[in-house]
């Protein structure tokens, strides 16, 4: 093995131990009625604003302008807790809600008061 590929294979396995972490926190949390994810997870990705005419204005982030170690722990939680436009992810102090639809995309919106 070359050693190219042997570093690439220890980030891809750095990548999937981040996530497998995250995922971990956040099954925790779930049973303690805590919310253990940091908003930080998914403010650390670029999101672009955009506006819609039924919700107003909102941003998305998009898989492709985002690092994979980034993107796979924010996307895994919104997925594992079936986040969707009418069942947003959120915990306490969260600014923003998160949800997702169809692939490849985050999208988030600032939570009302």
């Amino acid at each position: 093995m070359s050693e190219d590929t042997t570093t690439e294979a220890f980030l891809d396995f750095l990548d999937a131990l981040e996530a497998g972490i995250v995922n971990a926190r956040q099954h925790i949390a779930e049973h303690k009625g805590v919310t253990a994810v940091k908003e930080d997870t998914f403010n650390i990705l670029k999101f672009d604003k955009q506006e819609g005419s039924k919700i107003g204005e909102f941003e998305v982030a998009y898989e492709r302008n985002n690092l994979p170690e980034k993107w796979t722990p924010a996307y895994s939680i919104l997925r594992k807790n079936n986040a969707t436009i009418s069942s947003r992810y959120h915990g306490d102090g969260y600014l923003y809600t998160y949800w997702l639809y169809g692939e490849g995309k985050i999208y988030r919106q600032a939570r009302k008061a």
